[in-house]
């Protein structure tokens, strides 16, 4: 697989709804090399998706397509989840979208403590004898939920997962503590999302920033100001600043190769909105950075560290009020 993974969260709605120009910033990201497309069935309510068949008509064979569900589809409470009942209906849903016979990789999205996982394996499982699926994989998964996955997998004669999407980013080290000497220990793939830490790390935040988009509004605890978790990720952000200029990187390189410089990390998933973005972007797949850089890196932020907390994607499901005991 290439370096870096083109994540098509931006394409729709969401992010740029010019199909046109998504398919060109697709069509780019091919020709430069990167084999590897990441989308899902939720983002911008599956146009994501039709947008990447549309886009892949012809090429098909020539990219690794991986998609994932469980978010909710409609408010239809049965409309999302990773039970049996879902995962066979939905698959049917992706597989329309994307113009395709077949999914090379298929994700569930969030680990699910209402459904056994041995249901979702089961269910993934068969849609792998069917033809329909070639792998399987997990994202946002703790360490323990990869190693109850694997142990289920292996105890019931299971398809495994073979990847484990995790937030991986300068800011949002957490998953160098547990979640990568895991993935690295069960032979998995690691498809690392968010590496420009939503933004942070490519200069579009600032001290009078603001969240505008809903989603961003929505995530406030990861973009408002006034919080102090967030005034320290600019101050780390400005030491980087200088440790990229010092090694004559721009940010964004230095950002995205760091990530893939781990030796835990398959592929770096970049989501672009614009041809720009993109293109500022590519040149971090040839980013190699020496020990002094990345021991100047530790020392502003050190190994296995989250600087926000709200950045790191686990516990959405295990901590909220209805699933605590208090």
């Amino acid at each position: 697989m290439s370096p870096l993974a083109l994540g098509t969260m931006m394409f729709g709605p969401w992010g740029n709804d010019d199909r046109d120009a998504s398919i060109r910033i697709i069509h780019r990201a091919l020709d430069a090399g990167i084999n590897f497309m990441d989308t899902a069935d939720v983002y911008s309510g599956g146009v994501s998706e039709e947008i990447v068949g549309q886009a892949l008509q012809g090429r098909r064979d020539d990219v690794v397509l991986a998609t994932k569900f469980f978010s909710p589809m409609s408010d239809d409470p049965n409309h999302q989840g990773s039970s049996r009942r879902w995962i066979m209906r939905e698959v049917e849903n992706s597989l329309r979208r994307l113009g395709t016979d077949y999914i090379d990789l298929y994700q569930v999205h969030r680990p699910n403590p209402h459904v056994d996982i041995e249901e979702t394996l089961g269910a993934m499982t068969d849609l792998v004898r069917q033809g329909k699926v070639r792998y399987i994989g997990s994202s946002s998964f703790a360490a323990s939920e990869i190693v109850e996955a694997q142990w289920a997998s292996r105890e019931r004669n299971l398809e495994r997962f073979v990847t484990e999407q995790p937030p991986y980013s300068l800011l949002v080290r957490g998953i160098e503590l547990d979640i990568l000497p895991t993935i690295q220990k069960y032979g998995m793939g690691s498809l690392s999302y968010s590496p420009l830490g939503g933004g942070w790390l490519s200069g579009s935040w600032s001290k009078d920033s603001a969240p505008t988009s809903p989603t961003r509004k929505r995530l406030a605890a990861r973009f408002d100001m006034a919080l102090p978790a967030n005034k320290r990720k600019l101050e780390i952000v400005d030491g980087l600043a200088q440790v990229a200029e010092d090694a004559g990187l721009t940010m964004i390189e230095l950002a995205i190769g760091f990530v893939i410089n781990h030796p835990g990390i398959t592929s770096a998933i970049i989501g672009p909105r614009t041809i720009e973005q993109l293109e500022s972007q590519l040149p971090a797949a040839q980013v190699r950075l020496s020990d002094e850089v990345l021991d100047r890196i530790d020392s502003l932020i050190a190994p296995g560290t989250t600087v926000n907390p709200a950045d790191d994607s686990y516990g959405d499901n295990t901590l909220t009020p209805a699933a605590r005991r208090r």
